[in-house]
């Protein structure tokens, strides 16, 4: 009898063990949402590479869910929001989704502002850690935040001049890109990407900005038959936010924030802007395969669109003043952190 209720004690005993080892290992779900189609190339060689990592440094503890294309609901305009409320735990969006609402960060999208995607991304890191984690970014946890490589103009009709522009309907993907085309004389129309490839085969819009790496997914050199290139300028490019709920990160055991914060910071940022400026060339080859005219301007030609575009910067300078922040301090504060992280 006596041994029985040893063996049960020791039973007992070893599953509150096994318990308390298993909450201790506990597995968190995070739920990681975005905007475009899983076979899109940020998704396949950036978002799911690094949430494989995690899960993997991890030991299995974390799991990411991945929903791509709004799969859990809402807009793309709305993936902040989301992030806040807790609906997802990890977005990747558009900083300029919502107008307005990260300023200091639209100076890296000002025109002609960068050519390499790696150096500008981890300026933005760099920046973003000195002037807007502790208000802008305080609501959610950053990752990393990143630009694109080279933006460039695709468009039913050949583009090599500022005129050309004049009555072309054309989408921008930020209120500083639209500011921009507004001067140089489009008529911009504002639209999440994923809406894009529509527009363009209904008539919405005759041209739209996007970098060459997410025509591919998106069919855009399909629907249109002209690839206007800045040369080795970089006309525009478009900041990106790839975050995670406050709270979510907050309750991870210190461990797991650990592999969180191992794959968060500049180092990161810059990978991914690197990695996303080399998905450029693939679908440019997509272009050229299907016979598509690529306009590649030349210094001259470059020029004139620089001297067109040189009212925007003052511009942002004036609304940045307006809202109480040194907006000549900002560029120069960006342009410098771009040039001491170009190689």
């Amino acid at each position: 009898m006596k041994r029985r209720n040893l063996m049960g004690l020791f039973a007992g005993t070893a599953m509150a063990l096994t318990m308390g080892t298993t909450a201790m290992a506990q597995e968190v779900t995070l739920k990681m949402h975005q905007f475009l189609p899983s076979q899109a190339s940020v998704p396949t060689q950036i978002l799911d590479v690094w949430a494989d990592k995690v899960e993997a440094e991890s030991g299995g503890r974390i799991k990411i869910e991945r929903y791509p294309a709004m799969q859990l609901g809402g807009r793309p305009p709305e993936l902040i929001g989301q992030l806040e409320d807790g609906v997802a735990d990890i977005v990747w969006t558009v900083a300029g989704y919502t107008p307005g609402r990260f300023p200091k960060a639209e100076v890296f999208e000002l025109p002609f502002m960068m050519t390499d995607a790696e150096a500008t991304s981890r300026a933005y890191w760099d920046y973003a850690a000195a002037n807007m984690m502790d208000n802008e970014f305080a609501p959610f946890h950053p990752i990393a935040l990143w630009v694109h490589g080279p933006g460039l103009i695709h468009s039913k009709d050949p583009i090599v001049s500022v005129k050309d522009l004049n009555g072309v309907k054309l989408r921008a993907p930020t209120r500083v890109t639209n500011m921009l085309f507004t001067d140089l004389g489009a008529t911009p129309v504002g639209m999440p990407v994923p809406a894009v490839p529509e527009a363009l085969s209904k008539g919405v819009i005759d041209a739209t900005v996007i970098p060459y790496e997410v025509t591919g997914a998106l069919k855009v050199s399909e629907l249109v038959h002209n690839h206007t290139e800045f040369g080795n300028a970089s006309l525009y490019t478009t900041n990106f936010i790839f975050a995670m709920n406050n709270d979510k990160y907050d309750a991870l055991p210190d461990d797991l924030k650990a592999v969180i914060d191992a794959n968060s910071g500049a180092d990161v940022s810059a990978w991914a802007g690197k990695t996303m400026q080399a998905a450029d060339a693939p679908s440019k080859q997509i272009a050229v395969d299907l016979g598509n005219n690529i306009i590649v301007l030349d210094d001259a030609q470059v020029n004139e669109w620089r001297e067109a575009s040189k009212g925007i910067e003052g511009k942002w300078i004036e609304e940045m003043n307006a809202k109480g922040f040194d907006g000549a301090a900002l560029v120069a504060e960006a342009k410098e952190r771009i040039a001491t992280n170009t190689k």
